[in-house]
C-alpha cells in the first residue's frame, strides 16, 4: 500500500538503469553508431551486474 516508503532494490536500481541506456543507444544509433555501440557495451555490463546478483 505505501511503496512510497519501499526502498529500491540493487536489482531495481540496475534494471532502470540498463533500461535508460538502452533507451540512449537506440537515439544515439540514428545519429552517430561508435556511441551506440558503446552505450549497447554499458548495457552488456549493467545486465552482467543484473545476472550475478540474481543468482545469490
Amino acid at each position: 500500500m505505501f511503496n512510497i516508503f519501499k526502498k529500491k532494490s540493487e536489482a531495481e536500481i540496475l534494471d532502470q538503469l540498463h533500461k535508460k541506456t538502452l533507451k540512449q543507444a537506440f537515439t544515439l544509433s540514428k545519429t552517430n553508431r561508435s556511441e551506440s555501440d558503446k552505450k549497447y557495451a554499458e548495457a552488456e555490463e549493467i545486465m552482467k551486474k543484473i545476472e550475478a546478483i540474481n543468482i545469490k
